[in-house]
C-alpha cells in the first residue's frame, strides 16, 4: 500500500514546542485518515529546529465504496415534500426508492451507491485544513498573508505512492505556498533545494544535505560525543537530560566543541556555575571524576562544521560565559556581606497571599510549628526553630533572584558562610523536599521538622480560606504539598497524628479551622490526606480496596498515624495472599451477603449479641468461641501495633465458619432460632472490623 511523506519547513521552531508539534502533527493526520476510512499501518512523526516531517505508511489506495441510507417522507405525504426528497437524494422517480415500516407508518428511504475516492484526494484535501488548524502554543502572521504558523513557512513537501512506483505529489495550496517534492537541507551547509521521493529517500538525502532528521538520534550524537570530548581530557560529563532534549532541538547537525573559562571563577558554588552556562548559553559543564569538584570547562554544541574548526564559536561563547560568570560572582560575593537574619525585616513588605499575610507573618508561623513538631521526630526544638527562621532568607539574595531553582541550596552556602550549625544550614536546602515523585526526602530530624512545618503551614493556611485544588487546577501545588508530607512520614516512620498537629497548629494561628462550625474543614482535610495517601500507596502497586478497607477502619480523620495505617495496610494484603485470608474473605462475604438479604426482606437489622443458649448444634457453639477468641487476640494484637498478628488471629476463624455453613442452615421456620444464626453470622462481620472494613475489598 502506498505511503505518505509530509514536511513543513520553516523559519526556526521554538525547541519548547517541538515535541508536542511532532505529536500534534501525527495525531492530526491520523485521526483524519481514519475518519475518511483510509487507517493506516503506522505513522512516525519528526522534528528539527526548521522542519516538522510526517512519515505515513501502508495507506490503503482508496476510500471504501459506501451506501448510505436517506430516509424520506411518509408514504401519502404532499408532493412538494416527495420532490424535496428525490431532488436531496438523487432519485429520478419515487420507484427508485423503498419502502421501509416504521413504528409511526411506512416512509420512503433512498440507497445511495457512493463511491470511495482516490487517497490521494481526500489527503490534498486534508492536509490544509491541518496546516490552518495547528494547534500551536504561539503562532505568527507575516507578509501579507492570513496564514498563522509558529514562524514564516517556507515550503511543503508531499509526496504519496507505493514503494514500487514514483510517488506522486499530493497537490494543495496553504495561503500561497504550493505543495511539491523539494525540500532543503542545511541553512548554511546545504540550502540549495532538492528533490525527495519517499521517507527513505528523503532520510538519505537530508543526512547528506547535513541534517539530522530523528531528534532521538540527534541527542544521542551529542551525548555521545560530549562524553568522549570529555573523558579525552581526563574530565567527566555532567549529564542534564532536560538541557540535552533541549539543544538536539537547537541543531540539525550538532557538532560538539570545548571552551574554557578562568580558574578563578571555581570560587562559586558549582551549582552556580553550572546554571549560570545552562541557563545563558546552554553548555554542558564538566567535572574532575576524581573529586566530583567542577573544572573550569564546558561543552558546547554548535550546528555546523565550522571553517576553522569551531575556534570563533568557542571564543564567542567563552567570551559571552565569562561576562555570565563576573556577574554571577558579584552576586555571590555581595550576598556573603549580608548575614540571613539580616534580610528577615523585608519580609515585612512582602504579601504572601492577600487573606494569609506577609513572609514575615508566614515564617512566624513555620518557625512556631517547626517547634512543635521538633521534639516529636527527635530534633533539637532550638535547631529546628533557628532553621525554619532562616529558612526562606535566601529568596531575597541576589543569586536566588537571577536563578531562582536555586532556592534552598543557596541558603544552605549562605547559614555554612556565617557558621550556622549543621543541622540548620541543612535544612535551609532540605526543608524543600521532596520537589517530587523522585526528589528524596530529609532525613536528619531538623530538616524533617522544617520541612514538614512548611507544607503543613501551607496546607492548613489555604484550607482555612477555601483556595482547595479543584480538578485538574492546583495553583499552590497543595497536591504535591500532601504527598511530601505523607513520604517525609513514611520514609522517616514518625509517630505523628496529623490530625493533632494540625488542630494543634490552627487553634494557634488559624481559629477559623478548628471551631465548632469550622471542624468539617479539618475533616476535609485529613481527607485530601487519605486521598493523596492512596495515590502514593497504589503508585507502590497496593490494592486500592486493601487501602479503602483499612481507612474505613482505621481514618487519619480519625486521628491514625500514617505509619499504622501503612504496616495495617500491607500486612492485610499478605493476609489475603494467603489461603486462610481467601476462604475466610469468602466466607465473609457470604455471611454479608445473606444478612443483607434477610435485613431487606425483614426490614430490620440484626445487630446484637446472639444468645448462647439458643445454640443447637456444635458448629454454632464452635464459630461464638472462635469468634470471641479472634475479637479478643486481633484488638490485642492492634493495640500492640501487631498487625501480622492480628491477622494470624483473623485466620482463626476460617475453620469454624467453613464449619458452620458447612452444617448449618441459617434460615429455618423457627424464628427466634433464625434471628440468633442472623445474628451470630453478623458477629463476623464485627470480629473482622478490628482490622478493617471486610466489606470494601473486592474478590
Amino acid at each position: 500500500m502506498p505511503d505518505l511523506l509530509l514536511e513543513f519547513l520553516s523559519e526556526e521552531i521554538p525547541a519548547r514546542m517541538q515535541a508536542r508539534a511532532a505529536d500534534d502533527l501525527r495525531r492530526m493526520v491520523t485521526e483524519r485518515l481514519v475518519a475518511a476510512g483510509l487507517a493506516c499501518e503506522g505513522a512516525k512523526s519528526f522534528v528539527t529546529p526548521r522542519r516538522l516531517a510526517l512519515s505515513v505508511h501502508g495507506v490503503p489506495v482508496r476510500q471504501p465504496d459506501i451506501k448510505e441510507e436517506k430516509k424520506g417522507p411518509r408514504i401519502g405525504a404532499p408532493e412538494n415534500a416527495i420532490a424535496g426528497f428525490l431532488k436531496a437524494a438523487g432519485l429520478r422517480s419515487i420507484q427508485e426508492a423503498k419502502v421501509q415500516p416504521d413504528k409511526k407508518g411506512n416512509f420512503y428511504v433512498a440507497v445511495m451507491d457512493k463511491p470511495g475516492r482516490p487517497a490521494i484526494d481526500v489527503i490534498a484535501e486534508m492536509i490544509p485544513d491541518v496546516a490552518r488548524t495547528f494547534p500551536w502554543p504561539k503562532s505568527m502572521r507575516w507578509g501579507s498573508g492570513r496564514f498563522n504558523w509558529v514562524r514564516p513557512l517556507h515550503s511543503i513537501a508531499a509526496t504519496f505512492g507505493p514503494e514500487t512506483e514514483e510517488p506522486e505529489i499530493v497537490r494543495f495550496d496553504v495561503d500561497g505556498i504550493k505543495s511539491g517534492d523539494e525540500t532543503r537541507g542545511h541553512r548554511f551547509m546545504a540550502p540549495a533545494a532538492f528533490k525527495v521521493r519517499r521517507f527513505d529517500d528523503y532520510v538519505a538525502k537530508l543526512e547528506k544535505a547535513k541534517v539530522v532528521l530523528d531528534p532521538a538520534r540527534r541527542a544521542d550524537t551529542i551525548l555521545a560525543d560530549a562524553k568522549n570530548l570529555a573523558f579525552a581530557q581526563g574530565f567527566e560529563l555532567v549529564e542534564d537530560d532536560g538541557l540535552l532534549i533541549e539543544v538536539a532541538g537547537l541543531v540539525e547537525w550538532p557538532v560538539t566543541l570545548m571552551g574554557t573559562f578562568d580558574q578563578a571563577f571555581l570560587s562559586i558554588p558549582d551549582e552556580v556555575i553550572r546554571a549560570t552556562i545552562r541557563n545563558n548559553q546552554k553548555c554542558f559543564v564538566l567535572r574532575d571524576p576524581q573529586t566530583a569538584r567542577l573544572v573550569n570547562k564546558f561543552i558546547l554544541v554548535a550546528n555546523e562544521e565550522a571553517i576553522d574548526g569551531g575556534k570563533a564559536i568557542v571564543a564567542g561563547n567563552e567570551r559571552v560565559i565569562r561576562a555570565r560568570l563576573s556577574d554571577a560572582k558579584f552576586f555571590y560575593e555581595t550576598d556573603l556581606k549580608t548575614r540571613l537574619e539580616d534580610r528577615l525585616p523585608k519580609f515585612e513588605q512582602i504579601v504572601f497571599h492577600e487573606k494569609l499575610g506577609t513572609q514575615a507573618n508566614r515564617i512566624a508561623r513555620i518557625t512556631a510549628l517547626a517547634g512543635q513538631i521538633g521534639p516529636i521526630v527527635d530534633a533539637d526544638r532550638a535547631k529546628a526553630e533557628r532553621a525554619a527562621r532562616l529558612c526562606k532568607a535566601d529568596l531575597l539574595t541576589e543569586v536566588v533572584g537571577e536563578f531562582p531553582e536555586l532556592q534552598g541550596l543557596m541558603g544552605r552556602y549562605y547559614a555554612e558562610a556565617q557558621n550556622e550549625d549543621e543541622a540548620v544550614a541543612h535544612a535551609c536546602e532540605d526543608h524543600y523536599r521532596p520537589k517530587g515523585p523522585d526528589d528524596l526526602v530529609p532525613a536528619d530530624p531538623v530538616s524533617v521538622s522544617v520541612a514538614l512545618a512548611d507544607k503543613i503551614d501551607t496546607l492548613v493556611g489555604f484550607w482555612s480560606i477555601d483556595e482547595k485544588p479543584t480538578g485538574s487546577k492546583d495553583p499552590y501545588a497543595l497536591r504535591r504539598g500532601a504527598l511530601g508530607v505523607i513520604r517525609i512520614i513514611l520514609d522517616n516512620n514518625l509517630p505523628i497524628s496529623l490530625r493533632s498537629v494540625v488542630e494543634i497548629h490552627a487553634s494557634k494561628f488559624y481559629p477559623g479551622l478548628v471551631n465548632k462550625e469550622g471542624r468539617s474543614k479539618v475533616d476535609d482535610l485529613m481527607s485530601f490526606f487519605e486521598d493523596r495517601l492512596t495515590v502514593q500507596l497504589r503508585d507502590q502497586k497496593a490494592r486500592h480496596d486493601l487501602v479503602a478497607a483499612v481507612l474505613d477502619n482505621s481514618s487519619l480523620v480519625s486521628g491514625q498515624f500514617l505509619t499504622l495505617i501503612v504496616r495495617r495496610v500491607e500486612a492485610l494484603g499478605k493476609f489475603l495472599d494467603s489461603d486462610h485470608g481467601k476462604n475466610l474473605l469468602a466466607g465473609y462475604k457470604r455471611a454479608t451477603n445473606i444478612i443483607r438479604i434477610e435485613e431487606k426482606k425483614d426490614k430490620r437489622e440484626y445487630a446484637g449479641t446472639p444468645d448462647a443458649k439458643k445454640y443447637e448444634v456444635t458448629e454454632e457453639k464452635a464459630l461464638a468461641e472462635a469468634i470471641d477468641v479472634a475479637k479478643k487476640e486481633a484488638s490485642a494484637a492492634v493495640a500492640k501495633e501487631d498487625f501480622a498478628a492480628a491477622m494470624r488471629a483473623m485466620a482463626k476463624l476460617r475453620p469454624g465458619v467453613d464449619a458452620f455453613f458447612d452444617k448449618v442452615t441459617v434460615n429455618v421456620d423457627n424464628k427466634l432460632l433464625r434471628e440468633n444464626r442472623l445474628k451470630l453470622l453478623n458477629e463476623i462481620r464485627e470480629a473482622t472490623r478490628s482490622v478493617a472494613d471486610f466489606s470494601k475489598i473486592e474478590g
